[in-house]
């Protein structure tokens, strides 16, 4: 499997890793020192300790989102040696309503572990702008 591969089946099994309500395994995609910036966030997050924190604080107010599916679409990945950086556009559909479409962009860092994102960019797309 290439580089590119292996970064493309990391970040979809991280989706499916969600869909399934397997935070562990969701996690193992993500290195301690993630970086977590996205539309909807409070502000960025720096560490995987705050995106905990984020996460368990809207867990608690029964916040988590629920989907039907989610999806990457429009993958592309480079990749420089231990580093790689993938962009896409992310496909959520709650379960009565319309697709939301996000664009993301991941960079990767690859260590004896596999490959694990190091800073995450979301940005939700207008549907006037899709």
């Amino acid at each position: 499997m290439t580089g590119q591969d292996a970064v493309a089946a990391g970040i979809d099994d991280m989706y499916d890793a969600f869909l399934a309500g397997d935070r562990h395994r969701f996690d193992s995609h993500l290195h301690p020192d993630v970086t977590t910036w996205e539309t909807h966030l409070p502000g960025p997050l720096r560490t995987r300790a705050e995106l905990d924190a984020y996460r368990a604080s809207r867990d608690a107010a029964g916040a988590r989102p629920s989907l039907a599916s989610l999806s990457t679409q429009d993958m592309r990945v480079d990749v420089w040696d231990d580093t790689a950086v993938a962009r896409y556009v992310l496909v959520a559909v709650p379960p009565d309503g319309e697709p939301e479409h996000t664009r993301v962009t991941d960079v990767l860092r690859h260590s004896a572990a596999g490959w694990l994102i190091v800073h995450h960019h979301a940005e939700a797309v207008r549907p006037d702008r899709a």
